[in-house]
């Protein structure tokens, strides 16, 4: 008679890969505590932000005379104060969409070419080109789209101010310079398009071949292939990338601080200089701001973290509310 105790089997976690409980491995307990403990000081850090903005903002707000988030005149060092986000949240989700409306589908062809259409030879320079453009500072594209680009952009404002002044957004009424919401799109656009073409790249290449080579074996066309089974497959990792490269372009300070003649004039012609956005207000006000003053700016700040925070929380309600976008897909 077999008097052998079986051993027990740890339970199975998410993918069939057994858990730590139970089990007697230092590594284990170790890495167990150093994973939750990580996640735990992730969390402890944003609840922080959030009380310290929430904290100043209203203390800001209470003392201000007007509406925070209609008013377009910023004045805290006024008597009385009066300050409004209204220009700042315009800019700033303007220039975003337009930077998204560009970045994202010339990112999208960038990596399908780098991934299924470049020979090796010509893929591997073309990848590290991007990376190192990934990896440039914010201050670099400042000085190149104030010395370059705005000088350059003059003529295809002239351009679409000929052609398409009948859609009112590239109708130019002013002669200034092109420091404008649109140049600033344009701009945060290239800044973006690294990021979000090397997250794609990456999600293309992980791909099973299986699924490419039964399309190609059912007759399909390599765009075909890429259509039915690359893009389907890759949907929630793009738009991750997307949105990486939307915080990005949320939050950017100093490359539109050196490009953007601000003024505080909600304006629907993209092409006039002016408007503003939370993070160049902040870089441009905060060294002369009073106390006060830099508490009217922490209240803007605390605006921006919401609007990354919501963008960030559709971005997942996107991904999960249908069952091919989930990370069984990704």
């Amino acid at each position: 008679m077999d008097t052998t105790t079986p051993t027990e089997t740890p339970p199975a976690g998410r993918g069939g890969i057994p858990t730590s409980r139970g089990s007697t491995r230092p590594g284990d307990r170790i890495f167990l505590g150093l994973s939750r403990g990580s996640g735990i000081t992730l969390l402890v850090i944003m609840a922080a932000i959030a009380v310290f903005l929430t904290y100043r903002a209203v203390i800001a707000i209470s003392k201000d005379e007007a509406n925070f988030l209609t008013t377009s005149e910023w004045n805290p060092a006024g008597t009385p104060p009066v300050f409004g986000i209204a220009v700042l949240a315009f800019g700033t989700i303007v220039s975003s969409i337009i930077a998204m409306l560009i970045a994202v589908p010339i990112a999208i062809g960038i990596a399908l070419f780098i991934s299924h259409y470049a020979p090796r030879k010509l893929a591997a320079p073309i990848s590290y080109v991007v990376d190192l453009l990934a990896a440039v500072p914010s201050i670099i594209y400042g000085l190149w789209g104030a010395i370059f680009l705005v000088p350059y952009l003059a003529g295809l404002n002239l351009w679409l101010n000929e052609y398409f002044a009948w859609t009112y957004i590239f109708d130019k009424a002013s002669d200034g310079p092109a420091r404008s919401i649109f140049t600033v799109g344009i701009l945060l656009a290239i800044m973006i398009l690294p990021i979000i073409t090397n997250v794609t790249r990456e999600v293309f290449l992980q791909v099973p071949k299986m699924h490419e080579e039964a399309a190609l074996a059912l007759g399909a066309t390599r765009w075909e292939t890429i259509r039915m089974s690359v893009l389907p497959f890759a949907r929630s990792g793009i738009i991750s990338a997307s949105m990486l490269g939307l915080g990005r372009a949320l939050g950017e300070t100093m490359a539109v601080a050196v490009v953007l003649s601000p003024s505080f004039i909600i304006s629907g012609h993209l092409l006039d200089p002016g408007g503003g956005t939370f993070a160049q207000n902040i870089a441009a006000k905060f060294n002369e701001a009073n106390e006060f003053g830099r508490d009217a700016l922490i209240a803007s700040g605390l605006v921006l973290f919401l609007i990354t925070l919501l963008v960030n929380g559709a971005a997942r309600w996107i991904i999960a509310r249908r069952k091919e976008y989930s990370g069984a897909n990704a």
